[in-house]
């Protein structure tokens, strides 16, 4: 064996272990509810900082309104499989709980809040609150539980 041939196979291994985490890493973040950093604590009360842009109006939805309790603003794009299930699991959520509202945003044709709200892939979805702040945000195909 010459040393090049153990050294491309020491990079090629190295670089499977590599994927193989990012993957482990990315199928457990993915659909998972956090909070928005712009949303500070105080005394266990969640709280918007309006200031950093964490808040939607009715125009940013299409004039849709917010629900009295919570809003669930799904970003979804057109070839997009996961947006399908996503879309029948928040509309179920919106049956289910009273006060909740399900707006379905599409992406490519609303570039400039995707980017304004730092909207990396489809389905992205924001939790808001009565007033439009966003609380929550999920990246990914959400759990109906969560």
């Amino acid at each position: 064996m010459e040393p090049g041939q153990f050294a491309g196979g020491a990079v090629a291994i190295a670089t499977l272990l590599l994927a193989l985490l990012v993957g482990l890493v990315g199928r457990r973040v993915n659909g998972r509810f956090r909070f928005e950093p712009s949303v500070a604590t105080n005394g266990g009360t969640e709280m918007a900082d309006n200031s950093a842009g964490s808040a939607l109006t009715p125009d940013d939805l299409g004039n849709a309104g917010f629900g009295e309790r919570a809003t669930l603003v799904q970003f979804s794009s057109a070839f997009c499989q996961p947006c399908w299930a996503t879309r029948r699991i928040l509309a179920d959520v919106g049956e289910m709980v009273e006060g909740v509202a399900h707006v379905e945003i599409d992406a490519e044709s609303h570039l400039d809040l995707v980017r304004r709200l730092n909207i990396l892939r489809t389905p992205t979805v924001l939790v808001l609150d009565a007033q439009g702040r966003i609380v929550r945000r999920a990246s990914g195909q959400p759990r109906k539980a969560t």
